[in-house]
């Protein structure tokens, strides 16, 4: 390609020959395009589902300040029985990500449950509690609409990853503090990897090379409105070891052991403090794990799911 480019524009005559741009960048492009250096863009794809589900998508579960909150629900094509419920909350830091992200959890489906994946009021739509406060509505959602979509109102689990573990935490230890004619109490909590104190989260604090500028565009202060030192009381409201208490789900906490993102001692101090509490909780510590990764995904992490969710949301015969 450069000796053709230096054949082209090699002057044979005092008058240097001219070629037209165009001329010149069709060239390189055919020739990036030929060696498949421009590649096409790549289509979004979802996991595909198992068979034997049924995919109800885009359902309204609630409006709050305008904002039309969609959930996907996922369930048995087929079911003699109401089905127990799971509800994914999906991660992203709390301003990224959306309810597809809960079609990791539909090989449930085929074991006997619905996953209701949510979408909820990231930090450019509300700020805390509004998140926690969707992640309720949901609940209370699936309990009125259990009878139309054959569902089993009386057990229902959460399941969160990063952010969403974080909200999953809260559902299961911070109960809605209004009156509710129905109850948003969830009876099994699945947090992977979601901060628990947001007072200690790394980077919500000053240090280590992080300024004062850099915890107030953090995401914790985001979620806040401000940051934890400036609300630390709000901050407590929105940390599941600050509202544990010996009524509380029990709790499935799974981490990666060089998790970056959110540091392992997270999960490590929200365990030992439901323990404490009388709380039903296993941690499992996934050695050498990240932010997520192949380890939580395995034949061994998937049977052990399975068996929290079969023993706390299948109804005893």
């Amino acid at each position: 390609m450069n000796s053709l480019l230096s054949y082209i524009t090699q002057s044979t005559t005092p008058a240097p020959l001219k070629i037209p741009f165009v001329l010149i960048i069709s060239v390189v492009f055919s020739h990036h395009f030929l060696c498949g250096q421009i590649a096409a863009p790549k289509k979004k794809s979802h996991p595909k589902l198992p068979d034997g589900v049924d995919a109800l998508e885009d359902i309204e579960y609630a409006k709050p300040s305008g904002v039309s909150l969609k959930l996907d629900l996922y369930r048995p094509k087929v079911s003699d029985l109401p089905t127990p419920v799971i509800i994914f909350v999906h991660g992203g830091g709390w301003k990224n990500g959306n309810k597809e992200r809960g079609r990791r959890g539909a090989w449930l489906i085929p074991h006997g449950f619905a996953v209701a994946s949510i979408n909820y009021r990231l930090t450019n739509q509300g700020k805390w509690p509004d998140q926690i406060n969707d992640c309720y509505a949901a609940v209370r959602w699936v309990r009125e609409n259990a009878k139309k979509y054959n569902l089993d109102s009386d057990h229902i689990g959460c399941w969160g990853t990063s952010a969403g573990g974080h909200l999953a935490a809260l559902m299961g230890t911070r109960p809605y503090p209004g009156d509710e004619q129905i109850t948003s109490r969830v009876q099994a909590v699945m947090d992977w990897y979601g901060p628990s104190e947001l007072l200690t989260m790394p980077p919500n604090v000053v240090g280590n090379g992080r300024t004062v500028a850099d915890v107030a565009k953090s995401n914790g202060a985001l979620l806040l409105g401000s940051t934890v030192r400036d609300v630390p009381n709000l901050a407590k409201d929105a940390s599941a070891l600050d509202n544990v208490s010996n009524d509380d789900a029990p709790f499935l906490i799974m981490h990666g052991t060089a998790d970056r993102g959110v540091p392992i001692i997270q999960s490590q101090k929200l365990h030992a403090k439901l323990k404490a509490h009388g709380v039903e909780s296993t941690l499992i510590e996934h050695e050498g794990g990240g932010h997520g990764g192949p380890q939580f995904i395995s034949k061994e992490s998937n049977q052990t799911v399975l068996d929290f969710f079969n023993k706390h949301l299948k109804p005893k015969p």
